[in-house]
């Protein structure tokens, strides 16, 4: 049995290796040749796993250790007979500690408080209800559009996008990357969503970098702050400078939010292949708790230092990919 794995994923060195052939590769230069008599992958997103990567090889299931899917052909895959996994929702705190840390940045940027503002959630799946549900504990108004949700639940309790995006102050979206179905989300937020925003808005993304139109969000004259960009790792330099806090794809990077997409990345492997292992648990889970807006705003930098971050990435352009790789995942704290 043989495993093809992307050497960055973190702590699942030695995991496979009691149990299969194993060969660690920089996700970006994984080719149909190391595939062709692998079993299995286990991948992140600079692997695209398409008819060109896995044509006539023996791959039986993929296994992304992330919670999106858009790098992989699901239709090619489907038809010829590949599983395919992720581990969604292993990042969710570390996502919302992303944007509380955003949050806060802007709300002292422009001495607002949390009571007098709407917040805008669309997408609220396993991110975005961590979002809204602190967010109305710290006293936002939060309005919430997920039309999936909307379409099975009811429409109690969802907004569609053009009734909430006029009322937003700050718009945070947490949706898959998707080019077809009955909601796409490629270019979601462009000129015309934008339009319906107020112009003092803010617009926060670490979703994909493809759901906002930057063009169209620079032409706006809206602030925003991104982890998810298009085209990266190669930025486009007006907007990294525009956007008041900039980071390099690592909104979901927390130490038990990596552990967890590891596990469960291995787990879904190996239900496929019909093999038990053993996972170690390098990282304690986080205990959720409450906290309050004033804790929040007095911990938040020790924990998760955006501004520095933003700093970083609008120096070194150039070091997108190594940031992100060589980066020092940090600890859930709530």
């Amino acid at each position: 049995m043989k495993i093809v794995i992307d050497c960055d994923i973190p702590y699942i060195l030695g995991v496979w290796e009691p149990y299969a052939e194993v060969a660690y590769l920089p996700g970006d230069q994984i080719s149909a040749e190391h595939v062709h008599d692998a079993d299995a992958l286990i991948v992140r997103t600079r692997t695209r796993c398409n008819q060109a990567l896995l044509e006539g090889s023996s791959v039986r299931v993929i296994s992304t250790a992330t919670i999106g899917t858009d790098h992989i052909d699901l239709e090619w895959c489907a038809a010829n007979g590949i599983r395919v996994e992720s581990a969604a929702g292993c990042n969710a705190r570390g996502v919302l500690q992303w944007v509380s840390a955003a949050l806060v940045g802007v709300c002292r940027k422009r001495d607002w408080q949390p009571d007098e503002l709407t917040l805008g959630v669309v997408g609220v799946g396993h991110v975005g209800s961590l979002v809204a549900e602190y967010a109305a504990s710290w006293g936002f108004r939060v309005l919430r559009c997920d039309p999936p949700r909307s379409r099975r639940e009811g429409p109690d309790g969802f907004c569609t996008l053009q009734e909430l995006l006029p009322q937003c102050d700050i718009l945070t979206l947490h949706v898959p990357f998707t080019r077809a179905g009955s909601y796409p989300t490629e270019g979601l937020i462009d000129a015309s969503a934008l339009n319906l925003l107020p112009q003092h808005a803010v617009v926060f993304n670490s979703s994909r970098g493809g759901v906002v139109d930057e063009h169209a969000l620079l032409e706006s004259g809206h602030d925003f702050a991104l982890d998810t960009w298009q085209g990266e790792p190669n930025l486009n330099p007006e907007v990294l400078q525009r956007a008041i806090f900039a980071t390099p794809h690592i909104a979901g990077y927390s130490r038990q939010g990596k552990a967890t997409a590891t596990s469960m990345a291995c787990q879904a492997v190996a239900r496929a292949l019909g093999v038990t292992i053993e996972i170690p648990s390098p990282i304690p889970p986080t205990t959720p708790r409450p906290i309050s807006w004033e804790e929040l705003q007095g911990d938040i930098t020790r924990h998760f230092d955006i501004s520095a971050e933003s700093t970083v990435l609008k120096t070194h352009p150039e070091q997108f990919e190594q940031l992100r790789n060589n980066y020092a995942y940090r600890q859930e704290f709530f």
